[in-house]
């Protein structure tokens, strides 16, 4: 870790965030990044051109993203502080790699946050369509209204941010499954025992595309990391959430694909590859109107959208505030609240650029780096697990994981081939926004100097806290709750596409 900075006080302790994540938030807040407008629309999309066959990607993205959660979990739980593998590439491998890591997951997930944004604009209007209604309003009104609503709440203190986001998780996932219900009378299972010749066949190169596109919607599984300096037992509650994370988006991924495919009409499925809505045009083509259709609107606009825009507006912010007190970004960044302990600054100014990108229209730039800036950061953080074991081997690692001498190299490989299914556009847009945060760090490196190593022993308030007896025991039990119920989903969608196969 570099050494943090006081913008107002040079001499001082360097400005701290609040732990108050438990376990909940921290598995609400990274699976609420991905649960929305991957999930909604390119998770859709890919069922337009695999049909039934979408688990198979789906499965093989769960699988390419287990490990790597699991070496984020191992560093999350050593290393416990805002800016997650900025922090871990820094120390693990150099501070120009991790400032190009802090820098890709940075515009990755204002994209997000801007298409997340326009998304819920979009479900938010078919709510009112849902009962003949046509709301006047246009969707980029809509959508900056979101956007300043989380900016005031992520600003406010984290603990509303943490209530917020368990709030629309559960809220999403009660939903889900009353909209589930109400579509089993609509599902064709003949669908999934023969897929519609006009689908045609895929080599092993549109199948690594469609892996690389379905695994965007796992893509944020370690989120909870980057607000590792706002965990509580970050040694307990980091590994749990992320050897979590990829099985609960797997079952939400594969039951929504699931029922997507049985309500579409076989000739409609191959138009959900360009679809923008793919659910709601399913259902509209369909003729699945009424309550269905207002159900997944709301699901997905105050559950969906909603608890990935909360997440969204809140992590990046935490990079960028990590960045800036150690001078590598522009240090005002690195101001925090004096009252809610937020670092208000970073978070605003990220805000207002998403909120620039949505009203200029000028997303579309910035989202064809989406892909390249996740697979670039994760290639980063990967290499910076084994970068940490060969630099610090002395580092208290709370959770180890084994193998890491062949599953980093193997995990880089496959990240590296998945990015090589990208096209040219977004690995020439994507070199130059690594040449622009470049020039920034060296820019900011000149300015503020080369800051000196601070030990790793000399830990951020909180972070080697232990739980009591009966506070121990209290969260073993709520983990176990979650490894049945999301062991129970799993098996649930396996047996949905099980079952109509075998039967047939």
């Amino acid at each position: 870790m570099s050494a943090p900075y006081d913008n107002d006080n040079p001499a001082a302790t360097p400005p701290t965030l609040r732990r108050q994540f438990g376990l909940r938030e921290a598995i609400t807040i990274t699976v609420g990044t991905v649960i929305g407008v991957g999930l909604f629309t390119t998770g859709g999309n890919i069922v337009g051109l695999m049909g039934p066959a979408v688990i198979i990607a789906t499965l093989v993205a769960m699988l390419v993203s287990i490990y790597p959660a699991l070496l984020y979990a191992e560093m999350g739980a050593a290393l416990p502080y805002a800016g997650g593998t900025y922090q871990y590439a820094g120390l693990g491998l150099s501070r120009p790699l991790g400032m190009l890591a802090g820098w890709n997951f940075i515009i990755s997930l204002v994209a997000v946050t801007g298409g997340e944004s326009l998304a819920f604009a979009y479900y938010f209007k078919t709510v009112f369509l849902a009962i003949g209604i046509e709301l006047p309003v246009p969707d980029v009104v809509l959508a900056c209204i979101a956007l300043v609503l989380f900016i005031v709440t992520n600003v406010r203190g984290v603990q509303i941010t943490g209530r917020l986001q368990n709030g629309f998780m559960f809220f999403f996932w009660g939903v889900a499954a009353i909209w589930f219900l109400t579509m089993i009378p609509e599902v064709s299972l003949p669908t999934f025992v023969t897929a519609p010749t006009f689908l045609g066949s895929m080599d092993a190169f549109g199948f690594i595309a469609a892996v690389a596109m379905i695994w965007w919607c796992f893509a944020g599984f370690e989120t909870c990391c980057g607000m590792g300096e706002e965990i509580r037992y970050p040694s307990i509650n980091i590994p749990r959430a992320l050897k979590l994370a990829p099985f609960i988006i797997f079952a939400v991924n594969g039951a929504f694909q699931w029922f997507l495919v049985g309500i579409t009409p076989v000739e409609a499925i191959p138009g959900l590859a360009e679809a923008a809505a793919p659910y709601a045009e399913a259902m509209m083509s369909a003729g699945i109107l009424g309550l269905p259709l207002l159900l997944l609107a709301l699901g997905v606009a105050f559950g969906g959208d909603f608890s990935t825009l909360n997440a969204s507006i809140a992590v990046p912010p935490r990079y960028l505030f990590t960045m800036a007190r150690d001078g590598a970004m522009p240090r005002v960044f690195a101001k925090v609240h004096p009252r809610f302990r937020t670092p208000y600054v970073a978070v605003i100014a990220l805000g207002a650029l998403s909120i620039l990108l949505v009203a200029t229209s000028t997303l579309d730039f910035i989202a064809s780096l989406s892909l390249f800036a996740d697979l670039f950061y994760y290639i980063i953080g990967i290499a910076a697990a084994l970068g940490l074991r060969r630099r610090m081997p002395d580092l208290a690692r709370p959770f180890r994981v084994p193998g890491v001498a062949v599953g980093v190299p193997v995990s880089i490989v496959i990240y590296a081939v998945m990015m090589s299914q990208l096209g040219t556009e977004p690995l020439v847009v994507g070199a130059a926004w690594c040449v622009l945060g470049l020039a920034v760090f060296f820019a900011c490196q000149a300015r503020y100097g080369k800051p000196e190593p601070v030990s790793v022993a000399e830990a951020l308030p909180g972070a080697d806290e232990v739980p009591g007896a009966e506070e121990a025991a209290k969260m073993d039990r709520e983990y176990r709750a979650w490894k049945i119920v999301v062991t129970a989903c799993c098996i649930v969608v396996a047996l949905l596409y099980a079952v109509p196969m075998l039967a047939g």
